[in-house]
């Protein structure tokens, strides 16, 4: 898994600066986290031990998600989601002039943009390469007077005299990122090869990490609703709108999904359904009133907090299984275990409940409806199995610990163009074979 395979993406650097209005959109690669194009990529492992490990990091993620749960509204602390690596699906960009090329997660759940940069100590060990502020002509630090300092959580004034604005990203125990928030000139390469860039966009300069982002990618690109997100940054470019297509992660290796962003990312047509966005504390959540499968229906309690307002649930690119309360998760496994009708398997990493001998082309079994309000998701078995060796696949819900919320994570939107809207505040769903997208 320390292995890198570099991806060389060829850029005529006649870059082209985004506009307030950039109306007609624009889409980038969005690389899976087993594909031959990921930094994850190992080439000694075959494609199932891939999947196997990037299995194993669901489960660490949802630990840091329970810390926000477990808050009162108002009162969560100043942690924040940790983008386990393994997880994600990884935008390619380019910061700072001249560009120099980083890997990023691409994580709905988190609202900051940072990566590690030299010097660094410690630092956290990884295959990427680091960017050095210093080459960059664009690169400025923010003072800690400046309103972008003052108005954002997780920062505060360096001890020297330069007074510069420093931030702490803290992701529970020991792991965390700190340094310079700064701004610089950030770069994407968009799918019709005209790299597409960015000015002044506040980033996190991490001089000081440890963990989680062991042995891979650079840094983070959160997607959140938090004021440093990459959404909120470019709110006025895009109209507030970006959507996804994640390829299944046992697809063929080459191929990528796509990341849309302004009028290209407009969720629309038959088959597509909608629910609202609602006020939770991190990421995308919304309201998930029950699961059905055949003839049984299984409710959920309106909220996690006892506040309609804010849902029940989370729509996370970063989290790689669907995270269900143990209540509901154990009635749904009786359900599907009483409908389908193969052999039984163990799971071969100890990871899950529930696990047939078969493959997802031979597999029978039902179809899982997630009933959000105003709009009913049906998820077949690509959605809701995940192959984990050979001939044998396990279900892709699970519940952890006492986790009280429900994350639906991304096997659960593989094939789906998911779209966020918040001008319309809503999240919308359409059925779409994400490999032709």
């Amino acid at each position: 898994m320390r292995f890198y395979s570099s991806l060389l993406l060829l850029f005529c650097f006649c870059r082209v600066s985004v506009s307030k209005t950039q109306n007609n959109g624009f889409s980038v690669e969005l690389i899976h986290p087993i594909s031959s194009k990921s930094p994850f990529y190992n080439t000694a492992e075959s494609h199932f031990q891939r999947m196997s490990n990037n299995m194993k990091h669901s489960t660490n993620r949802v630990h840091y998600l329970n810390h926000v749960f477990s808050f009162p509204p108002n009162k969560v602390p100043n942690i924040v989601v940790s983008p386990f690596m393994g997880d994600g699906y990884i935008i390619s960009f380019l910061i700072g002039t001249p560009p120099f090329q980083l890997y990023g997660v691409m994580d709905t759940a988190n609202d900051n943009i940072w990566f590690q940069c030299n010097p660094c100590k410690p630092c956290f060990n990884t295959t990427s390469p680091m960017f050095d502020p210093s080459k960059s002509s664009t690169y400025k630090t923010i003072p800690c007077s400046s309103p972008k300092c003052k108005n954002v959580e997780n920062t505060h004034c360096s001890s020297d005299d330069k007074k510069v604005c420093e931030y702490s990203f803290t992701y529970g125990g020991e792991a965390y990122s700190q340094g310079d928030l700064s701004i610089d000139t950030l770069t994407l390469n968009s799918n019709n090869d005209t790299p597409i860039s960015f000015k002044n966009i506040v980033i996190g300069c991490g001089h000081r990490n440890k963990g989680p982002l062991e042995g891979y990618v650079s840094g983070n690109i959160g997607l959140g609703r938090g004021p440093l997100s990459f959404i909120s940054q470019l709110n006025s470019s895009i109209g507030g709108k970006f959507s996804y297509c994640l390829v299944p992660l046992f697809s063929n290796e080459g191929i990528s999904g796509k990341l849309h962003f302004g009028d290209k990312s407009v969720v629309s047509g038959v088959g597509t359904v909608s629910t609202p966005i609602t006020a939770g504390e991190i990421g995308y959540s919304t309201t998930l009133n029950a699961l059905s499968v055949g003839d049984h229906i299984i409710k959920f309690e309106n909220s996690t907090s006892k506040n309609d307002n804010l849902g029940n649930t989370i729509i996370d690119s970063g989290t790689t299984l669907t995270i269900l309360p143990e209540n509901v998760y154990s009635r749904l496994e009786s359900i599907v275990t009483s409908m389908v009708k193969l052999e039984r398997a163990k799971s071969p990493n100890q990871q899950f409940k529930l696990c047939y001998k078969a493959t997802l082309k031979n597999l029978d079994v039902p179809i899982i409806t997630a009933h959000f309000n105003g709009a009913d998701v049906h998820l077949n078995s690509l959605n809701t199995f995940y192959p984990i060796d050979h001939e044998v696949v396990c279900f892709a819900f699970v519940s952890v610990g006492n986790f009280p919320g429900t994350i639906i994570g991304n096997i659960a939107q593989q094939n789906f163009l998911v779209g966020f809207d918040l001008q319309k505040n809503i999240i919308s769903f359409k059925p779409t074979d994400c490999t032709k997208s």
